[in-house]
């Protein structure tokens, strides 16, 4: 989830790529992230882990992205920049959610359940690696091709963040890890919701004949 998670990139849309090929690899991913949003998302609420809800919210919203860029894919540049206009809103209303999340955990200060997270966040990490694995051969298509794989890329350093939390919180015995974790988590989904959405404008400003 870093500044241009699921953000396009200069507006180049390069070789033509095997669309039906995309549309199969979208349907695959976006199984793949609704099915763990269901399972982080109990595993958190289970395991009182703020960073484990920020990453299945994550997975939600990458869901809902997969969906969005399988009903636009092939579409004129346009309602590419739409999408992406409604990526970015998603990662802000997921970002304000951790915010409150994060929040709630700190001023109670939960202690999560260290083993849970460990187990479930490698578990997303694999789940994302596959993503990532599917997604490499469209990494250079265009826009739209290129911000899903920029998303599960991200969301592999996200999942190694989980990690490293759930390592905190075993050591120290605190929650404040997996707290921090989810804060860093909460930013950068509001960060590159800002970045997203000023670039969707930006390209939906231009003339029509540039986006058709």
């Amino acid at each position: 989830m870093a500044d241009h998670c699921c953000a396009p990139p200069p507006l180049n849309l390069g070789p033509r790529q095997d669309v039906s090929t995309f549309r199969r690899v979208l349907w695959a991913v976006l199984g793949i992230n609704a099915a763990m949003f269901l399972v982080e998302i109990g595993a958190g609420l289970a395991a009182g882990s703020a960073a484990l809800q920020a990453d299945a919210l994550d997975f939600l919203g990458d869901a809902a992205n997969y969906a969005i860029s399988l009903f636009v894919v092939g579409m004129a540049l346009r309602y590419r920049a739409s999408a992406a206009l409604a990526k970015g809103v998603t990662m802000g209303v997921f970002g304000l959610w951790v915010v409150g999340i994060t929040g709630w955990h700190a001023l109670h200060g939960t202690l999560p359940h260290s083993i849970t997270m460990g187990s479930v966040g490698f578990a997303a990490l694999v789940a994302n690696a596959l993503s990532f694995y599917l997604l490499w051969r469209h990494r250079t298509g265009d826009a739209n091709m290129r911000s899903a794989w920029i998303c599960t890329r991200n969301d592999v350093l996200g999942n190694l963040a989980v990690l490293l939390a759930a390592l905190g919180v075993f050591g120290t015995g605190t929650g404040w890890p997996d707290i921090i974790v989810a804060a860093i988590m909460a930013v950068l989904a509001l960060q590159g919701s800002v970045t997203v959405v000023r670039h969707a404008l930006a390209e939906l400003k231009q003339p029509a004949a540039a986006t058709a």
